[in-house]
């Protein structure tokens, strides 16, 4: 299900007036790929609270900033991609869990998470083992 952010509700009329701009300036960012509302099954143009946020950021940076139309498409490119690394950072922090996973040897000398509550198996001939836990991350 998507965010409420996310859900297209608004008509291009409706997105326009909420944006402050004309109609045809969203045909317009449509067609060159800046905004991209969801499409009902007659083809007509359905905006988002977070399609208006997009376009309402548009025109700031033509307007305010000077930048032009390629310029500002990758402007947002790059934004989506740096929410997109954070998402992923998130994920693999959620994963390591610093300070809470083990990290042992494993058969071959690689090294392979401990499940949590379990104890690695003496894996070499020798009997020895190498147990690793990593400290808290820190930033910096």
């Amino acid at each position: 299900m998507p965010a409420p952010d996310d859900v297209p509700v608004f008509v291009i009329s409706v997105a326009a007036e909420l944006a402050g701009m004309h109609p045809q300036t969203l045909r317009q960012y449509d067609r060159l790929g800046l905004v991209s509302p969801q499409r009902t099954r007659g083809r007509g143009r359905r905006y988002s609270l977070r399609d208006v946020a997009t376009l309402r950021e548009v025109q700031r940076l033509s307007q305010d900033e000077g930048i032009n139309l390629q310029g500002i498409k990758r402007i947002l490119a790059l934004e989506t991609e740096v929410e997109r690394l954070r998402q992923q950072v998130d994920l693999l922090r959620s994963v390591a869990d610093p300070g809470r996973r083990v990290f042992a040897a494993g058969p071959e000398g690689e090294v392979v998470a401990v499940p949590r509550g379990h104890r690695p198996a003496r894996i070499t001939s020798t009997g020895a083992l190498v147990v690793w836990r990593p400290s808290a991350y820190r930033e910096g």
